[in-house]
C-alpha cells in the first residue's frame, strides 16, 4: 500500500505524476515507479515503465531522457508483501508488458492465486500480491479492459485501491475500490486519480471519491462510475475545502514542525461557529443524533488504532466527566476481531485521522452489520468512515502530512471535549459548568501559542535526555493517555525505546527498570491527585532515576520541569500533550532521523 497517482489528458504525464507522488511522500514509502503510454510502438504498444527503491528523487534520475506520453499511473510503496527492492515496486506487469497495474491493500488469497497461475505456466517476478491481479487481467478473454479488470476482481479477496494502464485501450484508465481509497479529480480535459487529495489539489478541487465496491473509467473528456458487478452509479463531484498552499512546509524546516506551530489556528477552526452562548453548549448539527436519542444512551465505547486510539482515551474521560455516561476507549484493531457484544443502548465513535484506517473501518462496518448507531471524528471530508457512519464531527484541522499526527490529535480532543460538552448539557450538566468548559475552550488557542513560545526551552532539555537508552512516560487518570501519546510520539520519531504506564502501576513491575539511562517523563497536572503523583516522583528519585516534569508549576524532585498554563481541569491533558510533542520532535532533530518519514511507518494504514 500507500500512493497513488494518475493522469489522462493533453498534458506530458511524467512531471505531473512525479509531482503527485511528490506531493503523498507523506504518507511513507520504501520504493516509488511509473508507467506511461508512450509512442505505442514495440512489443508492449508502447507502455512504459521506470521503478527504483528509495525516494521519489531516485525514481525521477532513474528516468529515460524521452519518457513522455500522455496518460499515466504511478505508485509509492510501503512493503506489505515482499522486501523493498526495484522487481516489488509499483507498477506491476503481465508477462508480456501489455498491462501497467498500481495496488493499494491485500490481496488475502495471493498465495493461492500463485499457485494456480504458476501452474498455468506463468513466471512471476516479484515477491507481492499485486502482481497475481496482473496476470490475471493479462489472462482474461473479455473484449473491454473495464470487463477484463471485472473478471479479475471476482477472483481476488482483500482490500484494493487499484489504477489500470493497458496497451490496447490507450485512450482510458480504470480504477476500482475495495477498502482502499480512490478519489477522482476532475480537470478540463484532462482527468486524475489518486489515492489522496493531497495528489490533486494544485490541479483540481472537483473530485469524485468512490465507494466500495465501485470501479470508474477515466478519460481525457469523460469519466464514468459502475458497481464491480457492471451496473451505473451517478457518483457526485464535491468541492474540496483544502488547496495546494495548504501542503507546502510555509518556511519551516519539516512538516510536523509546521504543524505543531499551526495548532493555535487549527483548535481556533474547530471551536468556529460551534459554540452557543445562549444555552451554554455546542452546536454540533453532524451528529444526526436528536436529544432524545441522546438521552438514551447508556454507554460510549470508542474505537480508534494509534494517535486516534490516545485521543479516544481522553475523550472517555471527557464524556465521562461532563456527560457522566460511562465510557471507554479501544483499539479498533483489537475490538473488530474480539466478536464483542453489540449493545443498542450503547453509542460507538470511530476515531479516525484520515477517515480510511483500514481496522477502524471494518470495526464500523462490523457494528453496522449488527445495528449499532456509529459516530464517527474524522479530518478528511467525505473519507470512507465519514460516509459509512450514522453522523459525525468533522475535526477541521487541514492537511496534516508528517506521519505522525500532532494538530490532528490535539484537535480530535478538542472536538471530543465538544461532544462531551454537548452530551452533557443535553443531560445533567449545569449551566455554570457549561459557561466554565466553554471559556476554557475559548483560552486554548492563546494557551497554545504559550507553550509553542516555550519551544527554545524545551530543545534544550531534549538535548539532555536524547543519549536516552530508553525513556518512560507516566502520569494518573487524565494524564495517563497523555503519556501513551507522547511516549508513542518519540518512539515513532527518534527510535528511542520508550513506554507509557499509568503512576499507579509504576511500582507494580516497571519501577525495576528505572536507573540513570532509563528517564522519566511524568505528566503532573494541578489536580486532586497531584500529591500522589509528586510520590511517584519519589519512588523515581530514590532509584537515581532521571525526571522530566510536565506541570503546572515547578516541580522541586524534578530534574527538568515544563510549565503549561492551566486550564479546566477537564481541558488540561489537551494542553499537556503540546510540549511533549517538542520534545519528541527535538529529540529526533538532534538525532538526525527523518522526521516527517520515520522508517517502517506509512501515514494512513488501509491494510490490515
Amino acid at each position: 500500500m500507500c500512493g497513488i497517482v494518475g493522469y489522462i489528458g493533453r498534458r506530458d504525464v511524467a512531471p505531473l505524476l512525479l509531482e503527485g507522488l511528490q506531493r503523498l511522500e507523506y504518507r511513507g514509502y520504501d520504493s516509488a515507479g511509473i508507467a506511461i503510454h508512450g509512442d505505442g510502438t514495440g512489443r508492449n504498444g508502447g507502455l512504459r515503465t521506470a521503478r527504483a527503491t528509495g525516494r521519489v528523487r531516485e525514481l525521477e534520475a532513474r528516468l529515460p531522457k524521452r519518457f513522455t506520453g500522455t496518460a499515466g499511473i504511478a505508485h509509492t510503496r510501503w512493503a506489505t508483501h515482499g522486501a523493498p527492492c526495484d522487481e516489488n515496486a509499483h507498477p506491476h506487469q503481465d508477462a508480456d508488458g501489455r498491462i501497467a497495474l498500481v495496488h493499494n491493500g491485500i490481496i488475502d488469497n495471493a498465495a493461492e492465486l500463485r499457485v494456480r497461475l504458476e501452474s498455468e505456466g506463468v513466471v512471476f517476478t516479484s515477491d507481492t500480491d499485486t502482481e497475481t491481479l496482473a496476470h490475471l487481467i493479462a489472462r482474461s478473454q473479455a473484449e473491454t479492459l473495464e470487463e477484463k479488470v471485472r473478471e479479475a476482481l471476482r477472483l481476488v479477496e482483500g482490500t484494493y485501491g487499484i489504477a489500470v494502464l493497458h496497451a490496447e485501450f490507450p485512450d482510458r484508465i480504470v480504477v476500482a475500490r475495495n477498502g482502499s481509497p480512490v478519489v477522482l479529480g476532475l480537470g478540463e480535459h484532462e482527468m486524475f486519480v489518486a489515492s489522496d487529495v493531497a495528489a490533486l489539489v494544485s490541479h483540481t478541487r472537483q473530485v469524485i471519491t468512490l465507494d466500495d465496491g465501485e470501479m470508474a473509467t477515466i478519460k481525457a473528456d469523460d469519466y464514468r462510475t459502475y458497481t464491480t458487478e457492471g451496473s451505473r452509479t451517478a457518483a457526485a463531484p464535491e468541492t474540496v475545502d483544502w488547496v495546494a498552499e495548504s501542503y507546502d512546509m510555509a518556511g519551516h524546516d519539516t512538516y510536523m514542525h509546521k504543524e505543531i506551530t499551526e495548532q493555535a489556528d487549527a483548535v481556533d477552526r474547530v471551536l468556529r461557529g460551534r459554540i452557543d452562548d445562549r444555552f451554554a453548549t455546542v452546536r454540533l448539527g453532524g451528529l444526526n443524533l436528536d436529544a432524545r436519542e441522546a438521552r438514551s444512551v447508556r454507554r460510549v465505547k470508542i474505537l480508534g488504532c494509534g494517535s486516534a486510539y490516545h485521543a479516544g482515551l481522553i475523550g472517555a474521560q471527557l464524556i465521562e466527566e461532563l456527560a457522566r455516561i460511562p465510557a471507554d476507549a479501544e483499539p479498533a484493531s483489537e475490538f473488530r476481531y474480539r466478536n464483542a457484544v453489540v449493545d443498542p443502548d450503547t453509542l460507538y465513535i470511530a476515531v479516525s485521522q484520515s477517515g480510511e484506517t483500514y481496522d477502524t473501518l471494518a470495526a464500523v462496518q462490523e457494528l453496522k452489520r449488527k445495528g449499532a448507531r456509529v459516530l464517527g471524528v474524522v479530518n478528511v471530508v467525505g473519507s470512507a468512515i465519514a460516509r459509512e457512519t450514522d453522523g459525525g464531527v468533522y475535526v477541521h484541522a487541514g492537511p496534516e502530512i508528517c506521519v505522525v499526527s500532532t494538530k490532528c490529535f490535539t484537535n480530535t480532543a478538542v472536538a471530543f471535549a465538544l461532544l462531551a460538552l454537548h452530551l452533557g448539557r443535553i443531560r445533567d450538566l449545569s449551566v455554570a459548568d457549561g459557561k466554565r468548559i466553554i471559556d476554557g475552550l475559548r483560552r486554548l488557542p492563546a494557551q497554545i501559542a504559550e507553550i509553542v513560545a516555550q519551544e527554545a526551552e524545551i530543545e534544550k532539555i531534549a538535548g539532555e535526555y536524547a543519549d536516552a537508552r530508553s525513556m518512560m512516560f507516566v502520569g494518573r487518570v487524565r494524564g495517563y493517555p497523555v503519556a501513551l501519546e507522547a511516549s508513542l510520539k518519540l518512539k515513532e520519531i527518534s527510535y528511542i525505546h520508550a513506554e507509557a504506564y499509568p503512576a499507579s502501576e509504576l511500582k507494580h513491575g516497571p519501577l525495576a527498570l528505572i536507573e540513570p539511562a532509563v528517564p522519566t517523563v511524568a505528566v503532573l497536572p494541578d489536580d486532586e491527585l497531584l500529591d500522589k503523583n509528586r510520590a511517584t516522583l519519589e519512588e523515581v528519585k530514590a532509584r537515581h532515576g532521571r525526571i522530566l516534569a510536565v506541570a503546572h508549576q515547578e516541580q522541586e524532585r524534578a530534574d527538568h520541569t515544563v510549565v503549561v498554563p492551566r486550564n479546566e481541569t477537564e481541558l488540561d491533558p489537551i494542553l499537556m500533550g503540546i510540549p511533549l510533542q517538542l520534545l519528541a520532535y527535538h529529540t529526533a532533530l538532534a538525532l538526525g532521523r527523518d522526521i516527517d518519514k520515520p522508517r517502517n511507518l506509512a501515514k494512513s494504514v488501509t491494510v490490515e
